[in-house]
């Protein structure tokens, strides 16, 4: 078989048995797309350990799709290269003779940076929307139940007005990978998502809608009300504005927030890996270096000016 047509087999494979999302599912496209490209092949015996170097060459003088920023990133080089092993493991899955997808090494990258804003500027975030409105009040629900429980943007829009039981203190989430864990409320996201569906007159299952003009004109061309993740960036680059932050924020920041937040008043790192919804605690090990109190008690005792 030709490799396009192996992998439309190994994107099937991905989505149906191993439960990959939609996303995951287009980028591997993407990346392998771009590989067979280059290759100019459609020969799975052209697939060398050489070729496979090659590759790696061309991706790394590969100038990125923004301007500003030069040659494709190690992480995003990377994200061809798990494509492209992932590719090959199915391969070898299915008997048939390729090169070897352990040969493929991915590119060393710097250690990841988060973007983190002040409890203070969050809680100045937090208070920017204006509640007498229905928008406002939607909008304060977001950045709060954001804030709460430490969702990634694509789980928030996901909520449906069923996921949520007010008298209950948490609810189920399926996240990443499939993967369900249990987030928890605050006082403070339970009293704002009371007053918001109360003041919905809608029959729409989503949990977050467009209201306003904007439902208006989704309403006349049959469109879905549900809020999208681009949506909601713009609703929290909008209040950061308000607020006077000058860092970017996104969704992912308030993600950070939240993280913070617990590490700072004492939860363990395994507690806080399972409320983010981490396969890895390696993952969550990002967060120590900006909450270790430590370290920073044992700057001001033994360095003196």
């Amino acid at each position: 078989m030709s490799l396009r047509d192996l992998k439309q087999q190994f994107l099937e494979y991905i989505e149906i048995e191993r439960g990959r999302s939609a996303l995951t599912v287009r980028n591997y496209d993407h990346y392998l797309t771009r590989f067979f490209d280059w290759l100019g092949s459609d020969k799975v015996s052209d697939v060398t350990a050489v070729r496979l170097r090659e590759f790696r060459l061309w991706l790394n003088r590969l100038e990125s799709d923004q301007a500003e920023e030069g040659t494709l990133k190690k992480r995003t080089q990377n994200y061809h290269l798990i494509a492209l092993r992932a590719f090959l493991k199915y391969l070898r899955k299915q008997e048939i003779k390729c090169v070897d997808p352990e040969a493929i090494e991915l590119a060393k990258v710097p250690e990841r940076m988060i973007d983190i804003i002040s409890h203070e500027e969050v809680m100045r975030i937090l208070d920017a929307p204006d509640t007498t409105t229905t928008i406002g009040l939607r909008d304060a629900c977001i950045l709060e139940l954001l804030f709460a429980t430490g969702l990634r943007v694509a789980e928030l829009c996901k909520l449906s007005r069923d996921d949520i039981d007010l008298h209950q203190d948490g609810f189920s989430i399926r996240g990443k990978g499939e993967k369900v864990r249990i987030v928890y409320l605050t006082d403070k996201a339970r009293e704002l998502l009371k007053k918001y569906l109360a003041h919905r007159t809608d029959s729409d299952e989503a949990l977050f809608i467009a209201h306003g003009k904007s439902s208006n004109l989704r309403a006349e061309r049959n469109e879905d009300l549900r809020l999208t993740p681009r949506t909601i960036q713009r609703i929290i680059k909008h209040y950061s504005i308000k607020a006077g932050v000058t860092k970017t924020v996104t969704p992912h920041t308030m993600r950070h927030a939240f993280a913070t937040t617990l590490l700072h008043n004492g939860a363990d790192l395994r507690s806080v890996q399972s409320l983010l919804g981490h396969a890895s605690i390696t993952t969550t090990q990002i967060y120590t270096h900006v909450t270790d109190n430590q370290l920073r008690d044992i700057h001001k005792k033994f360095h003196k000016r």
